[in-house]
Order: C-alpha cells, then sequence, then structure tokens
C-alpha cells in the first residue's frame, strides 16, 4: 500500500513560537462546548462592541462597494489620517509616506522585523513581554535577549540592566508601554534616559504604543514622541485596544520613508492589502466621536481596582497595580512557581481561564496574567473561583 509522503518542513519553523492567549481561548472553548460555564480572563480583547459611528462607516463602505484592492500599503485617506493623528498625539511632524497600513499590529510587528534582521542581529526584549517580538526575532534566525522586568520595580526596566544588554551587535530595541503582559509603563524620565543611550547608538527602536489609550495614574509617556527621535523609531500602533475593533484587524506603522517602503514591499507580497471597508472605518475611528474610547478607559480603570482588590486578598498572592492595559499580573509563585500548571488547574477546576506568566518569557515565572477586559460581575465571580479552586489545591514536585 502506498504511503501519503510526508515533507520536511522549513528549519524556521521550529524556531516560531505561538500566542499561549488564544491556545487557551480555543481549550476553554471546548470546555464552553461541553456545558462548562467559563470565564475568560485569558485573552486581551476589550468586551466593549466597536463603537456605532465606526460600524456605520464600515457599512457604508461595504455598501458603496468599496471591497476592492486598495495599495498595499494602505489607503491615502486613512494614511493621511493616521500621519495627521500621529503628529497630534505625539508631536511629531509625520506624512503620507512613512505610514504602512496593516491587518493587525501584529503583521506591523512581523513584516518590521523581518525586514530589518539578518542572522546573527540581536534584538533586545524586555522579559516577560508580547510573544511575537521573540517568536518572529528567532524565526529570522536573530537572537532576542531578554532584560527581565522586575516585579520589585513595578515592572519598569531596569535602567542598568538595559544598558548592560546593549551591544554593538543590538539592532533593535523593543519597548511596549503600556505594556502586555504585566500593565507595566515607562515614566518620561525612562523615557529620556534610553533616548539618551540610543542616541549613542546604532540602534532602532520599535515602540510599540498598542495601549496608549489605556494609562491610568499619569498622562501617557510616548517613546516615539518623547524621544524625537523618527530616523531611528518604528511607531506601532493600531485599532484594536482603543476602539474595541479586534475582529477588524487594523493596525499600523510609522517609519522612515526607507523602512516604510520595505515593509510596504512585503505586504504586497504576503497580504496585498487591508480590506478597504476596514480602511474606512479606521478613519472614522480617528476623526468621529471620542466619547466612546474615554468611557471603555473610565471603566477599564474601575475594573482594575476591583481585580487588584481582590487578588491581593488571596493568600500568598501579591500583585502590582498597573498603570496602563488592561491586565494584571499577579505572583504566584508562593502557591506554585510552575504558573502554566497553576493556570490550567485554576481553568480545569475553577472554570476561569487564565495565562501562565512563563508563556510571555522565562521572567514571568510564577506569575499569571489576567485581563479585566470583562464585567464587574464576572470579574467578581472570578475571584471567587479562584480562591475556591486555590482553597483545593496542592502543589506536587
Amino acid at each position: 500500500m502506498q504511503t501519503t509522503p510526508r515533507f520536511a518542513l522549513a528549519d524556521s519553523m521550529s524556531r516560531l513560537g505561538t500566542e499561549s492567549a488564544f491556545l487557551v481561548l480555543a481549550r476553554a472553548r471546548a470546555l464552553e462546548a461541553q456545558g462548562r460555564n467559563v470565564i475568560h480572563l485569558e485573552i486581551g480583547e476589550p468586551d466593549f462592541d466597536t463603537p456605532s459611528h465606526i460600524k456605520e462607516a464600515g457599512i457604508a463602505a461595504i455598501r458603496a462597494n468599496r471591497t476592492h484592492y486598495t495599495p498595499a500599503e494602505g489607503i491615502a485617506d486613512l494614511r493621511d489620517a493616521i500621519a495627521a493623528h500621529v503628529t497630534k498625539t505625539r508631536g511629531i511632524a509625520a506624512k503620507r509616506e512613512n505610514v504602512v497600513v496593516s491587518p493587525g499590529a501584529k503583521a506591523t510587528i512581523a513584516a518590521t522585523l523581518m525586514a530589518l534582521l539578518n542572522p546573527g542581529d540581536e534584538v533586545v526584549i524586555p522579559d516577560p513581554a508580547y510573544p511575537a517580538y521573540r517568536s518572529i526575532t528567532t524565526y529570522v534566525g536573530a537572537k532576542a535577549v531578554s532584560v527581565p522586568l522586575l516585579e520589585s520595580k513595578a515592572f519598569r526596566l531596569d535602567l542598568n540592566a538595559l544598558e548592560a544588554a546593549l551591544t554593538p551587535k543590538t539592532k533593535i530595541l523593543v519597548l511596549n508601554s503600556p505594556h502586555n503582559p504585566t500593565g507595566g509603563i515607562l515614566t518620561r524620565d525612562d523615557i529620556e534616559t534610553i533616548a539618551a543611550m540610543i542616541a549613542k547608538r546604532d540602534i532602532l527602536v520599535i515602540s510599540d504604543e498598542i495601549y496608549n489609550r489605556h494609562c491610568y495614574d499619569a498622562p501617557f509617556a510616548s517613546y516615539y514622541g518623547i524621544a524625537q527621535m523618527p530616523e531611528r523609531t518604528v511607531l506601532v500602533d493600531g485599532f484594536s485596544k482603543a476602539w474595541a475593533m479586534t475582529g477588524w484587524r487594523l493596525g499600523f506603522g510609522v517609519y522612515p520613508t526607507y523602512i516604510a517602503q520595505a515593509v510596504g514591499a512585503l505586504m504586497l507580497n504576503t497580504i496585498s492589502c487591508t480590506a478597504t471597508f476596514v480602511q474606512d472605518a479606521g478613519i472614522a475611528a480617528l476623526t468621529g466621536d471620542d466619547k466612546p474610547v474615554q468611557a471603555m478607559h473610565d471603566e477599564f480603570l474601575r475594573r482594575r481596582h476591583i481585580l487588584v482588590e481582590g487578588l491581593r486578598a488571596l493568600p500568598g498572592v501579591t500583585c502590582q497595580l498597573p498603570g496602563g492595559a488592561f491586565y494584571v499580573f499577579p505572583n504566584f509563585s508562593a502557591i506554585d512557581p510552575d504558573d502554566v500548571k497553576l493556570s490550567n488547574y485554576i481553568l480545569d477546576t475553577g472554570n476561569v481561564a487564565v495565562l501562565g506568566g512563563s508563556t510571555f518569557g522565562p521572567h514571568g515565572k510564577g506569575f499569571i496574567r489576567m485581563s479585566y477586559a470583562n464585567s464587574e460581575a464576572h470579574l467578581r465571580e472570578a475571584l471567587e473561583r479562584i480562591k475556591k479552586a486555590l482553597s483545593a489545591y496542592r502543589r506536587t514536585a
């Protein structure tokens, strides 16, 4: 009998990571299909509806047959609106030719790293961090260098450790503030110190500012805006987190022109373009009523306190008050340093989906990420379920 051939995958696939949030989401959905009632704190997705004026713009665009190919870099009107938005919010003059639109900020991150990295280049990445930075870096054969984010420093970068990590091989420094998964933020002083380090070196900074509308205790401090070095900085941003547009898939990067051209060429050769009607909806987001965004911000602020206070009341758990985003990153290591095992237990026993911190990097070991992008009632119920599950938990070697 002839067998079906099995072809070897590219070696690079062994270096490609994953995003555990979607794996846990799939597992939680499978449990729900069995009749379980699961509370979702694992996924980084606002639980609000996309604002009405944005939805209406997208629907109107479809009705107007705005459903055909566009330039790979994005339609001119959206790129102009993004440039104007960046100029206004970051204080750096941006133009259309600096902007490349993508189907989600994740695509921006991937295309940017692919356009810039050669095997052996070093990329300095905070640890823990959003998994895509490390995954794409290693996929292309470059080296990811970790700089730990410590609970004792409210998950801000240790600037001495950062400077020690920068070497002649460092090509890119990745910054993410407000930060996923910890909710930590960079202060203006942090940014000014980092910018001074970068000014002395031939290093490009990728500043992922996707959570910029979710800062709670201080105004948002933009590396892109404060550093004032657009010739050696890439701004990553998008529409998912501020306007609850995760499923629309719309992000963008702002680049030096020559990098924008390279990233545009990658977009052309991979995704062709971002959906036209989605881009029209993006224009409505940037130019329309901002009250829904502020309402989301205020609700997240209220929920943050509910979840932090509830976690701090659990025996053996410590929890920093996050300065931004919509995540908490409590320390469960006194209960069990095996955060993945403990997260699985909380899902299996307590019907609450959470993420082990080590899935974001080795320095996340012992921590668990939880999203407060869920209702107050669900957050309070989740805390009760976790408390009950932990009361029966028995740590094993």
